[in-house]
C-alpha cells in the first residue's frame, strides 16, 4: 500500500503546465489561464494532467494487487496534484487530475457528484460554488452508489484534496 501510495504522489504531482511553459520561457503559478501557453500545450496539458490521475489509480492497483491500492494511489495523486513539490507545495490549477481519478475509479461516481456541481455552473457561471457542491457532493455519491467504507474515506480525501488549498 505504501508503494502505491508514494507512486500516486509521484504522479500526481507532475506539472505539466509549469514545464510546458518553462519550454516557452514563460513564468507560470498555475494562476493564469491555460490557453495563454497556445492552443496546442494548453491541449496537451489537459490531455496529461486527465491520464496521471487515470494512470495513478490504474498504477495503485498493480502495486497494491488491490482495487485499495488504487483508491489510495488516486487520492494521493489528487493530493499532490494541489500541493505540487516541484512547484513550492503551490496547487497546479486544474482539476483535471481529480476528475481522472474519479473517471478511473468510477465514472459513476464522477456523474452523480458533477450534477449538482454542472447545476451550479450553468445557473451561475461561477466555478467556486460548483467546485464547493461538486466536493461535498462527493462522499454522497460514494455512499448512494454502496461502495462501501474504502470508497468513502476515498471520496471524503479527494473532497479535501479539492477543497485544500484555496483555489
Amino acid at each position: 500500500m505504501a508503494a502505491a501510495l508514494l507512486a500516486g504522489y509521484l504522479m500526481g504531482s507532475l506539472p505539466f503546465a509549469f514545464w510546458f511553459a518553462a519550454l516557452q520561457g514563460k513564468a507560470w503559478s498555475g494562476r493564469e489561464p491555460l490557453w495563454r501557453l497556445g492552443p496546442v500545450p494548453a491541449g496537451l496539458v489537459l490531455l496529461l494532467d486527465f491520464a496521471k490521475g487515470v494512470f495513478a489509480v490504474a498504477l495503485g492497483e498493480f502495486l497494491a494487487r488491490d482495487y485499495t491500492g488504487g483508491l489510495a494511489a488516486g487520492a494521493a495523486a489528487a493530493f499532490a496534484h494541489a500541493l505540487s513539490p516541484w512547484l513550492g507545495l503551490r496547487c497546479a490549477g486544474s482539476l483535471l487530475a481529480p476528475l481522472g481519478v474519479l473517471f478511473a475509479v468510477d465514472p459513476r461516481l464522477l456523474l452523480l457528484a458533477g450534477l449538482p456541481a454542472g447545476v451550479l455552473l450553468l445557473a451561475g457561471r461561477k466555478a467556486h460554488p460548483a467546485l464547493l457542491a461538486f466536493a461535498l457532493a462527493l462522499p454522497l455519491a460514494a455512499l448512494l452508489l454502496g461502495g462501501g467504507q474504502a470508497h468513502l474515506l476515498f471520496a471524503l480525501a479527494l473532497s479535501l484534496a479539492l477543497l485544500w488549498p484555496p483555489r
